[in-house]
């Protein structure tokens, strides 16, 4: 249990290290976003297969298919609706303009970190859900992932909302806050799948299909704006061979 906790603090705190590290460098070119996205895609697409599909379908007995099929898809539908949800709330009228105000451009980068921080909850779960598997190897993988992502995450939120007026403090705390969001997730997912370990090979399976989604739908896209295509795909590949590098030695 030590462990999990100290896990759950490193990858949250991976975005505060990230929110720090914006601090200091500022904006970035859109080139290096598009390396460092492109790199960070790589790693989490490869940890997704490594530490929760292939141990969905080990655990997954006769209906391993079935499971693995259904889990993907619930998770992936999660994310869509939590994406819909948030687009929801920055419309003019929803709870968002209420809580900000009219300030268009406050209200945008706030949306911004609240769909940050709706991601965070099932890269939390994947993580936490890792450890369920009782091979501290898959689930360091998973998490190691996860922190690495969260790095760049942490960076790339700070400039917009500086932009937008809010205090350096202030901006601090909202991109810590996104990181706690990933503590408790991970806690969560560790405790769901040890009450009920029968929901292992669905768990798994749906944290990947979350991961999965958010990979292709947002980092790959991101990483691949503003003419970086050359570049974002060569650091996928790269984050993709580093993983499978980790997996053979922690295995």
């Amino acid at each position: 249990m030590k462990t999990v906790i100290i896990t759950a603090l490193g990858v949250g705190g991976a975005t505060v290290a990230g929110a720090a590290l914006g601090f200091i460098f500022g904006r970035i070119s859109k080139k290096v976003a598009g390396a460092v996205l492109g790199f960070a895609a790589g790693v989490m697409l490869a940890a997704t297969f490594l530490g929760l599909l292939i141990p969905s379908l080990e655990y997954g007995g006769k209906w391993r298919i079935a499971v693995l099929s259904i889990g993907v898809f619930l998770g992936a539908a999660c994310i869509d609706w939590l994406d819909r949800l948030t687009l929801r709330l920055g419309k003019s009228g929803g709870a968002l303009t209420a809580f900000m105000g009219d300030n268009e451009r406050l209200r945008k980068v706030m949306l911004f970190v609240l769909a940050i921080a709706i991601h965070n909850i099932p890269e939390g779960l994947a993580a936490g859900v890792g450890f369920g598997t009782g091979e501290p190897g898959s689930a360091f993988l998973i998490a190691g992932a996860i922190a690495l992502q969260n790095i760049p995450e942490g960076m790339v939120i700070i400039s917009p909302m500086l932009s937008a007026g809010i205090s350096r403090t202030r901006a601090f705390l909202y991109a810590a806050l996104t990181g706690l969001v990933e503590v408790i997730g991970t806690l969560v997912g560790y405790y769901a799948v040890s009450i009920a370990e029968r929901l292992l090979p669905l768990a798994l399976a749906f944290a990947g299909g979350t991961m999965l989604y958010v990979v292709t739908d947002e980092m790959i896209p991101e990483a691949r704006e503003g003419g970086n295509e050359r570049i974002a795909v060569y650091f996928i590949l790269l984050g993709v061979l580093l993983m499978l590098a980790l997996g053979e030695l922690l295995g």
